[in-house]
């Protein structure tokens, strides 16, 4: 395993470094209309279309495979969490379903769209809860003439209010299909907003369909045999993984630049040891997750099924390491922490959506058990 990157891999990621410095602050985006946030997204992804950042993961690319995917991601996920969020859901996960499984001229225009930054898209998957590995998909398209009739419910859509193009997984013909549908699809309709602890800049809604016609010509059907949802679940994973990072490494920076900074009985808050202790157990923590996840990604290129089991493992120890870390960092900052806005305490209530989202840490640890003892 060599995670080291070349000088070429290096500016792309000062590239993507500068973009997301110079992002405008999120805080904006939490009571902002769908207009005012589709139009900033748009900007965003604008600039990260420009170098290259959209394709990632997606195409044949310079940036060292899913390690140099990772190390971008990351690098978004700390300056812009609320921003990142969107974007992968986006570009990362209905770019990949598009990737793995579109073959027609639909599906290579939406891929086109969303990697050059013209779209926003969105991936509707989870319906009552957000547990789609226990509960069975009941979103169903039925066969009328030529078209498919789209009826069910899903719920925590993001992007839902703001995406240009929804692909909405479901069943047809006893199999799970990917339903491409424009956001003015007769039959869709979109809930109010949901407002959430974490992530507040982010739009989140559910999506009602009702008798929602859809050709046949934008239904992406997987090879039989295909586990898709496992799939899906293994690239939101990924982003999560990444945000975790991004987080701990917001809410690390923050708190050593106060404890040099802030001084209290004559000296630097540094000097003191038990600050000094708590800097260091949350390196431990960031490094520790970093390599973790590195790990997790590259295996999962050279080698799937073991790939699968540790970024599970990442997936628990890095989303969780980052509740523990920005939680330390807000002991450091004291009252500054505790302010609305600061880094840390925008990491604390996010951190939570990265361990509930996805596989959430209570499913991947039975997974993990299982893969333990050889059950899959």
């Amino acid at each position: 395993m060599n995670f080291d990157f070349t000088e070429a891999q290096k500016k792309r990621l000062d590239a993507i470094r500068s973009i997301a410095a110079a992002m405008p602050p999120e805080t904006a985006l939490i009571s902002a209309t769908s207009e005012v946030a589709r139009k900033a997204l748009g900007e965003v992804l604008d600039q990260l279309a420009a170098v290259g950042y959209l394709r990632l993961g997606l195409e044949e690319d310079a940036l060292g495979g899913a390690v140099g995917l990772m190390a971008a991601m990351e690098i978004l996920a700390g300056r812009a969490p609320g921003f990142f969020l969107s974007v992968e859901m986006s570009t990362r996960v209905l770019g990949r379903v598009l990737v793995h499984w579109g073959s027609g001229g639909e599906a290579h225009a939406w891929l086109k769209g969303l990697t050059r930054g013209e779209w926003l898209g969105a991936l509707a998957l989870s319906e009552e809860t957000l547990n789609v590995e226990n509960d069975a998909l009941t979103t169903t398209g039925t066969r009328q003439g030529q078209d498919i009739l789209l009826n069910g419910r899903k719920n925590y859509v993001i992007n839902g209010p703001l995406a240009d193009r929804i692909g909405v997984v479901g069943r047809l013909d006893g199999r799970t299909a990917i339903f491409m549908l424009d956001r003015q699809a007769r039959g869709l309709t979109l809930t109010e907003r949901i407002s959430t602890m974490g992530y507040g800049g982010v739009h989140i809604a559910g999506v009602a369909l009702s008798d929602c016609r859809v050709p046949e010509a934008c239904i992406l059907i997987p090879p039989e045999g295909t586990p898709v949802l496992d799939m899906l679940r293994a690239w939101e994973n990924e982003i999560l993984l990444a945000a975790a990072l991004g987080l701990m490494r917001a809410s690390f920076e923050e708190a050593r630049d106060f404890a040099k900074s802030h001084r209290t009985g004559g000296k630097p808050i540094i000097a003191y040891q038990e600050v000094g202790f708590k800097l260091s157990e949350m390196l431990t923590l960031y490094q520790t997750a970093q390599l973790l996840a590195y790990r997790a990604v590259w295996t999962t290129e050279t080698d799937p099924k073991q790939g699968a089991s540790l970024l599970w493992c990442a997936k628990v120890f890095g989303t969780e390491a980052a509740e523990r870390v920005a939680g330390d960092a807000l002991r450091i900052l004291a009252g500054q922490g505790y302010r609305s806005g600061s880094a840390s305490e925008t990491a604390y209530r996010a951190a939570k959506w990265t361990q509930i989202a996805g596989m959430s840490t209570e499913i991947a640890r039975v997974r993990i058990g299982d893969h333990a003892l050889g059950y899959r």
